[in-house]
C-alpha cells in the first residue's frame, strides 16, 4: 500500500481523528489535541496545524499500555486506571507515530516531538487535554499504527 492511499485528518474542534483511503472515510475515533489550542511556536505546547507525514513509528511488538520515555519502553501502565481521573504523570503509551511538518510554518514539528500516541488519561479523550500531541485510546491507536505506513500524510486543522 502506498503512503498516499491512506491519510489521517485530525479536527481540533470536534476532537476527531478520521482515517481515509483515497476520498473514502474508513474509520474515525475521538482524540485529544492540546489544552492550549493550535499553534506552531516552540515551547507553546500547542498542537501544530497543516500537512504532516509520519516520519517514524515506535512500539512494534510492545504490550498494550507500554510506557515510553524518549521513545524507549520503560514500564507498563494499568489501562483500567487510565479510564478515570488521576493525578499521576502524563505518559506516552502503547505506540508512537512521530510527525514531520511538510510546510514552512510547521517545519519544527519533529523537533517539538509531536506524536500521535496513547495516554494514561483516556478519560479525557474527546476534549482538548494534551501538551501538543494527539492522544488516542490504546485500542484505536493499535489499529491505526498497524495500518499507517511511514510517509503517510496527516492533516491537522480546526
Amino acid at each position: 500500500m502506498s503512503p498516499s492511499e491512506l491519510r489521517i485528518e485530525i479536527s481540533a474542534g470536534p476532537q476527531r481523528l478520521r482515517l481515509f483511503r483515497g476520498p473514502r472515510l474508513i474509520r474515525q475515533w475521538p482524540c485529544s489535541t492540546s489544552l492550549r489550542g493550535l499553534g506552531e511556536t516552540e515551547g507553546s505546547f500547542c498542537t501544530p496545524t497543516g500537512r504532516f507525514a509520519i516520519a517514524e513509528k515506535f512500539g512494534d511488538g510492545e504490550a498494550v499500555g507500554t510506557i515510553f520515555k524518549a521513545r524507549k519502553p520503560v514500564g507498563h501502565c494499568d489501562l483500567q486506571a487510565s479510564l478515570r481521573p488521576q493525578a499521576d504523570e502524563d505518559w506516552v503509551l502503547t505506540r508512537i507515530l512521530w510527525l514531520r511538518g511538510l510546510q514552512a510554518h510547521n517545519a519544527n514539528t519533529r523537533e517539538r516531538y509531536i506524536y500521535i500516541h496513547g495516554t494514561n488519561h483516556e478519560y479525557a479523550i474527546g476534549r482538548p487535554a494534551s501538551h501538543g500531541c494527539i492522544r488516542l485510546a490504546s485500542a484505536p491507536l493499535l489499529e491505526l499504527y498497524d495500518l499507517m505506513p511511514l510517509g503517510a500524510e496527516v492533516w491537522i486543522g480546526p
